[in-house]
């Protein structure tokens, strides 16, 4: 995806948003474009927002332009926007945590009242799984217990590690089995039950909430709007 394509879906997801919302902030590339465009609106139009950030990275970013920021609370969040490492087309289903940082990710889109997703065109697939892996986050006490029973059902889970070959940490200190036997996805919500029936899976990189609609970016700066 190249910078103008981001830039483009990032500014029409700003765009969303509207003076006095609790805004969803996701982490990745094409949201970092976002929030420099809502900063922007921020600061030129006075918008008085709180966002709530999926990562501290996403956090750090928030703050470096001046949008107030707080945790997810009992209060729903108006419009939650991220990007996707893998959209559905047709069900708008979703698989994240290719940056590893789902869990946080679901817990703010399931506080939303509304779900907006940007992305560029090579994130849309046929059918979950068309990308090679599904991430799965794991607690660190007998991750390797969990990954056993993930490979029962097929996953062939590998621990995710850093460059230096120490074990990715996720912010909550967890770890992530990016798992590469699931194959083409056929049943999503029977995969993720069987997932999350495991004792220490945390959270999976299925997700299956509504989406209300996906922005994406294209090369000569438009935006094409997709819907279920």
């Amino acid at each position: 995806m190249t910078e103008p394509a981001k830039r483009a879906a990032g500014r029409a997801a700003a765009t969303l948003v509207q003076d006095g919302m609790l805004v969803g902030l996701g982490s990745g590339s094409t949201m970092r474009h976002a929030i420099t465009a809502l900063a922007h609106r921020v600061h030129s139009e006075g918008l008085r927002i709180v966002g709530i950030p999926t990562s501290t990275e996403t956090e750090a970013l928030a703050l470096t332009h001046g949008i107030t920021v707080a945790e997810p609370d009992a209060t729903p969040v108006d419009l939650v926007m991220d990007g996707a490492d893998e959209i559905e087309t047709g069900t708008l289903r979703l698989v994240k945590g290719f940056g590893g940082a789902l869990l946080r990710e679901k817990i703010v889109a399931q506080s939303g009242r509304r779900f907006v997703v940007v992305a560029d065109a090579s994130k849309l697939v046929a059918r979950l799984g068309q990308r090679g892996r599904l991430p799965v986050e794991v607690d660190r006490f007998g991750q390797a217990a969990s990954a056993r029973r993930i490979a029962e059902l097929g996953g062939a889970p590998a621990l995710r590690c850093d460059a230096d070959g120490t074990p990715f940490e996720t912010d909550g200190g967890h770890f992530i089995l990016d798992c590469m036997g699931f194959g083409l996805i056929r049943d999503p919500f029977t995969l993720d039950r069987q997932l999350r029936a495991i004792a220490g899976v945390i959270e999976t990189g299925l997700f299956l909430l509504p989406v209300e609609q996906v922005l994406i970016g294209t090369d000569d700066g438009t935006v094409r709007v997709l819907a279920r």
